[in-house]
């Protein structure tokens, strides 16, 4: 994987500090949602805005502006519904910057705009980098015509799975959420396999294994 770790320019900087209670009004979290807020996360930063003001980058309808959250955690780990809870209040792409005791690492969900109401945004799968220490050196921002075409190069650098030949931004991160879930079912088969005491039953879970391992490797490009 890439360095997804970014020098932003001085002139995007932000940093204001972004209130729970905020986050609450606008996305309404379930009251579970609202404890994890607590136990999981110390503050939230606003560190940066890319916009066209900003960047002298023109905006496109799937990345109007983008922004950098900060968040400094409590715990080593965040739960994904805090950060679906976040982006469910903010209408553009974000990407976090998760800090826990010296130590940083990124996350993002593929966000876009709904194709049936142009008013709300799609929040797609997430994903993330390894976490790496704070002082871990950081690059350019990639080099890009529109906010558009940044969001997608920045958001590729987190995603392991390695583009085919000319595929689009989401038709990867399609192809990635299907082999998350023939993995996890491959997880659930080998479970069911290691408790079955039947032969003909252990004999048909082993056919399920290599059925799914043979769509797995289709997905991941092996075959």
């Amino acid at each position: 994987m890439n360095n997804p770790l970014f020098a932003y320019p001085r002139q995007t900087s932000f940093n204001r500090v972004l209130p729970k209670s905020k986050i609450y009004n606008y996305a309404k979290p379930s009251r579970s949602v609202r404890e994890r807020f607590v136990n999981e996360v110390d503050q939230i930063v606003w560190k940066h805005k890319l916009s066209p003001e900003t960047l002298n980058l023109p905006s496109t309808k799937t990345a109007p502006e983008i922004q950098i959250f900060g968040i400094t955690l409590r715990t080593d780990d965040l739960s994904e519904s805090v950060l679906r809870t976040i982006d469910k209040a903010i209408s553009f792409p974000i990407f976090y910057e998760l800090n826990h005791q010296g130590k940083c690492k990124i996350s993002a969900a593929y966000k876009r705009p709904s194709e049936t109401d142009s008013s709300s945004w799609v929040v797609d799968s997430y994903f993330e980098s390894e976490w790496q220490p704070e002082t871990t050196a950081r690059q350019p921002l990639p080099v890009a015509l529109n906010l558009g075409s940044l969001y997608e190069q920045m958001l590729r650098q987190l995603i392991t799975l390695p583009a085919r030949a000319d595929e689009s931004l989401k038709a990867l991160v399609e192809r990635n959420n299907q082999l998350r879930s023939k993995q996890s079912e491959f997880r659930k088969v080998e479970q069911q396999l290691s408790r079955e005491k039947q032969f003909n039953r252990k004999v048909e879970l082993n056919r399920e294994l290599r059925m799914c391992q043979q769509e797995i490797d289709r997905l991941m490009g092996i075959q």
